[in-house]
């Protein structure tokens, strides 16, 4: 085969077959094929795009270039995981994962950080000083064999043609195509050794796909693709207009994960992760029902369970439980201001993309992957769509170490808000579609 072909082949609008993807992901993996004619073979399915077949043989050919974990000679019975597609002050794994430990499944959660305004859970978990989220295979293993959960980050040699695929997309403007988001996402949970998979996939403002249109057609795509590999993969499509929970920025979601374990969290939250446990669970077969896994994930945090089983994941991976009794220990900065409203009325619209932007300023995220981060800055959102506020209520309070941030940062919260004095809209969904 010669790369050119596959090229013009796939700019002319045609399918790829199996062959043709698997040699040239192999090839571009041991980097026979140049960057350059990956990046034209990227834009040509840009503008092209992957029917169903060609986008599973692509995700099938990454998992395939590299090692996969196997999981059934330390886990007796069904390994279920779960993916988020990002979003802001989305700290559902930190939550989500003591859960299913503490209902008797055990979790084996290979996790990523945060490029943007959307926070990773790598970066969230490293707040806690000591933790190690960077685990070998055989350290992998041996956790979840004898404390039933462990989160660690993604090895290097599981799906490597996904991670240098990515780094090209990334710099080629491509990184929007749906077949190859999907193909990336679902690579990685394939890889990582689920048999049945959990997808959140975001939508609004802060979400990668703004509109809902968007974000059923990634689903059905990966869910398709789930299928198509042997793998019963379900899609809750979620809402990211606003913030989830009312924390953005690593150690102040840290913290309110906390407080959701120990059930004080905020109601969108603690209502989300306990929808997807709820499915996560059923689809394991420890419950009838997805109902039924909801209410088992309930008790868990009513009967201090999942807090447990979190503390024990934190001493697992070398993290100081200090901070873990004592969160608030996590948040130390030199500044805090509080963002109050001028005017009154309900609040009609909070643009979630801007507040991700305001803690990036901060130095809560980063642009580039490379750049470093503040573990400890970031914004608490006091207010939500459809509530009221008067003059001089609290809208955000803002976490800094950089005083010539604090009012840019303050600035690009505040454009996502809007005031009404006479209209009031009906609370946002925070969940509009299952598919399966």
């Amino acid at each position: 085969m010669r790369t050119t072909d596959l090229i013009i082949k796939k700019r002319d609008g045609q399918e790829l077959s199996t062959q043709e993807i698997d040699w040239f992901v192999e090839n571009f993996t041991t980097g026979e094929i140049p960057d350059y004619q990956v990046s034209a073979m990227l834009m040509s399915i840009y503008f092209q795009g992957m029917s169903i077949r060609e986008t599973t043989d692509l995700t099938i050919a990454m998992v395939n270039s590299g090692d996969s974990l196997d999981l059934t000679d330390v886990i007796d019975g069904i390994v279920v995981d779960k993916h988020s597609t990002g979003g802001v002050g989305d700290k559902t794994t930190i939550v989500l994962a003591p859960i299913i430990s503490a209902c008797g499944l055990p979790v084996a959660k290979i996790s990523g950080r945060g490029l943007g305004h959307g926070g990773g859970t790598l970066d969230k978990l490293e707040a806690i000083p000591g933790l190690n989220i960077q685990l070998t295979s055989e350290q992998f293993k041996e956790q979840i064999k004898t404390t039933g959960i462990v989160i660690s980050g993604q090895s290097a040699s599981l799906a490597p043609a996904d991670g240098k695929l990515y780094k090209i997309r990334d710099v080629t403007g491509t990184v929007s195509n749906l077949a190859l988001i999907a193909s990336s996402i679902m690579s990685k949970k394939l890889a990582g050794g689920a048999q049945r998979i959990v997808l959140d996939v975001k939508t609004g403002t802060g979400a990668f796909m703004t509109t809902l249109k968007d974000a059923r057609v990634l689903a059905k795509l990966m869910v398709a693709i789930g299928k198509n590999s042997g793998r019963h993969t379900v899609a809750i499509i979620s809402d990211m207009n606003q913030p989830l929970g009312c924390a953005v920025g690593n150690s102040l979601e840290i913290q309110e994960a906390i407080e959701t374990l120990n059930n004080k969290g905020p109601i969108d939250l603690t209502k989300h992760c306990l929808k997807m446990a709820g499915h996560m669970l059923f689809l394991a077969g420890k419950t009838n029902s997805i109902s039924e896994g909801s209410e088992l994930a309930k008790k868990t945090l009513k009967d201090g369970s999942a807090f447990k089983e979190f503390v024990k994941l934190v001493e697992a991976q070398n993290g100081d439980t200090k901070y873990i009794y004592k969160p608030q220990l996590l948040t130390q900065v030199k500044s805090i201001s509080t963002v109050t409203s001028t005017e009154e009325g309900y609040i009609n619209k909070m643009n979630a993309l801007n507040i991700g932007k305001a803690a990036v300023i901060l130095g809560a995220g980063r642009e580039r992957k490379e750049d470093p981060i503040d573990l400890s800055v970031g914004i608490i959102v006091h207010k939500k769509i459809g509530e009221y506020v008067k003059i001089n209520d609290p809208l955000f309070t803002i976490y800094a170490n950089n005083q010539n941030k604090i009012s840019i940062a303050k600035k690009e919260a505040l454009k996502g808000i809007q005031v009404s004095k006479k209209t009031k809209i009906e609370t946002i969904p925070l969940h509009y579609d299952v598919i399966e």
